[in-house]
């Protein structure tokens, strides 16, 4: 990974806003696969931005408000865009907006200190995975957020620590999806596990679920919605209705950041580890063996 050096603040000026970006710039989008990513702040964006450049992102539109320490020299394929909403609601109307301005162009969310693997991430390209995952008529693929944290809270204090890190080994489960009226919805489940389960008391029940669909085919119409479902029901499932299908996951320092800095949860949590821990490799063979993301037929 190529690092990425920190600059002084984004200022207004350097970034046009959304709503400019879609209109001036928004032939950016017509090749993918496009990567949006979320800047809360500058934790690890620089780490973000050089390992999703490194996947083979043919774009990667920065989405920073102004202030946020952004590279003085953004490499060619990354478009700063002044965004400064980061509530679950106002991203998914942002995530909408590109989505339905590409249609047919793959997209990729996180946000800063999140980091996207894949079944051989380390020897294929995103674009490379994507064209086969579109031959398997598949428009969007699930991700699972594998959360990630410091082994060593005094040390690293903010939770967040990539040459001290660690991830939990087991905890997942899946239950049952279920509409509005009850029915089972096919193909579908919530999935649960990582700090999020294990520190329930302070995550708030409509933020537990570690699934996310976060890399999709933009489409007239389409909607995410803010629990990281969306609008098209097909686009919501583990799979197709023949066999397995690729997923991924987003391993994230998220939740760890935000249960250190929140007061309610700062001073509860002397420690992330548990017997379940284990070291992150960095690797997706790790997740692979991990059973955490799932190859499906893909060579």
């Amino acid at each position: 990974m190529d690092p990425i050096e920190l600059s002084a603040p984004m200022a207004r000026a350097a970034a046009p806003d959304l709503g400019r970006f879609l209109a001036t710039r928004g032939g950016v989008l017509t090749t993918g696969p496009v990567a949006l990513i979320f800047a809360e702040d500058g934790v690890e964006l620089a780490s973000t931005l050089a390992h999703h450049l490194d996947l083979g992102f043919r774009a990667v539109i920065l989405l920073a408000a102004e202030g946020t320490p952004v590279p003085l020299d953004l490499p060619g394929r990354v478009h700063p865009v002044r965004w400064d909403r980061f509530d679950a609601a106002s991203v998914a109307e942002a995530v909408s907006a590109f989505g339905r301005k590409a249609a047919g162009t793959w997209f990729y969310y996180c946000y800063n200190a999140e980091y996207l693997f894949f079944p051989y991430s380390e020897t294929r390209s995103i674009g490379e995975m994507l064209t086969f995952h579109s031959e398997e008529r598949r428009d969007a693929m699930l991700t699972y957020v594998i959360d990630l944290y410091a082994g060593d809270l005094a040390k690293a204090p903010s939770g967040v620590c990539r040459q001290n890190c660690y991830m939990d080994r087991s905890g997942y489960y899946a239950l049952e999806r279920f509409g509005p009226d009850g029915a089972r919805a096919e193909r579908q489940y919530d999935f649960h596990g990582g700090l999020r389960w294990r520190f329930e008391e302070h995550v708030p029940a409509d933020r537990r679920r570690i699934d996310r669909v976060a890399l999709f085919r933009g489409k007239r119409g389409l909607s995410l919605r803010p629990d990281h479902t969306f609008s098209d029901p097909e686009y919501n499932t583990v799979s197709c209705q023949w066999h397995n299908n690729l997923t991924a996951a987003v391993c994230s320092f998220r939740a760890a950041k935000a249960l250190k800095a929140n007061p309610g949860s700062r001073h509860e949590i002397p420690t992330f580890w548990w017997q379940n821990s284990v070291w992150f490799e960095w690797k997706s063979r790790q997740l692979l063996d991990l059973g955490l993301i799932e190859p499906g037929q893909w060579f």
